[in-house]
């Protein structure tokens, strides 16, 4: 039995973690050297254009006095095997005198991948899938990119420990903590800045009135796109602030029925794009119309959506959420009448249920922050 690269590969996933946002739309990587059961050197993909993991690994051993040819390499993703805005990293690899590589996930993408092939041919020994699980997790949103013609969707919802998003009146501020909802602006920050998205449904417009923007500070260069689908369009009458504050900055999706009224007309006006989306059989507002025409038209990978329940679940029914940020607080409305946080679906057996894995767990104040991705719980 060989050695056990599991913790190294874990470690070189924290890394990966560091370059998230930045290295988009490239993926998210990390890598470390082992020499004698110790990391001896550490790199990540620090930014799109920038040196990949494996090269920022190695310039880690060359400022460090580490030769790397006595060492192996642990990397989140197979190494690149083709001429970008950067040399391929298994050329890299084998000229650094590298003999074993360990790889957590193969890569997905047909004109960067070959790396590990070529590795083997050049005499270096390459083991495939450790923590694969984990290191496919953190590409979720570059496989998207690159398999789909759809962004990269983050659900965040927040509970009480009942599972309820408001009081049977509406009201919902706050559920979570001052903590929490911090986390929330930094996650609007990023996405704002990575010229991403936040979506929301007609009733979470119309009942809290959001801003949908990034309060932090220093305040980003780039606020997130604002995007409500409701077949209601709101009238000039009563415009809701995102409307008046920047409606150059606003999507709505509708369908043909409301992209037809006076009230889209002003909104047009306004500089609002309005996208009359087609219809499911079931009669719902077609969300994967919605996301590929977003990312079409407007260049958006990343779409935070922010609520409500019946949107938050129209987007898991349909396959459509990457992750899912669970905000649960520890309140207890306990009122049979307060809004779910799930609701209008009517299983009769337990496997029909939808089904999530817990991938994080993370404590901001009192509230509990669980991130969830698709698949088998």
């Amino acid at each position: 039995m060989g050695p056990d690269f599991t913790p190294f590969m874990r470690e070189a996933i924290a890394l990966a973690e560091r370059g998230r946002w930045y290295a988009a739309p490239n993926p998210t990587v990390g890598a470390v050297l082992v020499r004698d059961g110790e990391v001896a050197a550490r790199g990540w993909h620090t930014g799109y254009g920038k040196p990949h993991a494996e090269v920022e690994c190695l310039r880690d051993a060359a400022s460090k006095g580490v030769d790397p040819a006595h060492c192996t390499l642990v990397v989140t993703l197979e190494p690149c095997n083709h001429h970008g805005k950067t040399p391929p990293c298994s050329h890299a690899i084998v000229e650094a005198g590298i003999t074993r590589v360990v790889v957590g996930l193969a890569d997905p993408n047909p004109v960067a991948s070959g790396g590990a092939e070529y590795l083997r041919a050049h005499g270096v020994t390459v083991d495939m899938g450790v923590c694969e699980q984990e290191c496919h997790d953190l590409v979720a949103d570059f496989l998207t990119w690159k398999l789909t013609d759809l962004p990269y969707v983050i659900l965040k919802l927040a509970s009480t420990l009942d599972g309820r998003i408001a009081t049977r009146s509406g009201h919902s501020q706050w559920i979570s903590g001052a903590e929490a909802r911090a986390a929330v602006h930094e996650l609007r920050a990023r996405i704002g800045e990575a010229g991403g998205a936040v979506l929301v449904g007609g009733t979470t417009l119309y009942t809290d009135d959001p801003q949908l923007t990034a309060r932090v500070a220093p305040l980003p260069r780039r606020q997130p796109m604002a995007v409500v689908a409701t077949r209601h369009v709101p009238h000039h009458d009563a415009l809701p602030r995102i409307f008046r504050e920047r409606p150059g900055q606003c999507v709505v999706w509708t369908d043909s029925t409301g992209a037809g009224t006076e009230a889209a007309d002003a909104l047009r006006t306004s500089g609002v794009c309005i996208m009359a989306l087609p219809l499911t059989p079931s009669g719902r507002l077609d969300l994967r119309a919605g996301l590929t025409r977003l990312r079409a038209d407007h260049g958006v990978e990343h779409v935070l959506c922010e609520g409500g329940g019946k949107l938050a679940l129209s987007l898991l029914e349909a396959g459509l959420v990457g992750e899912f940020h669970l905000h649960m607080a520890p309140k207890i409305i306990g009122d049979a009448e307060a809004a779910l946080l799930f609701d209008g679906r009517a299983p009769l057996h337990m496997d029909e249920a939808l089904r999530l894995r817990m991938t994080g767990i993370e404590r901001r104040g009192d509230d509990c922050i669980m991130i969830l991705r698709p698949g088998k719980g």
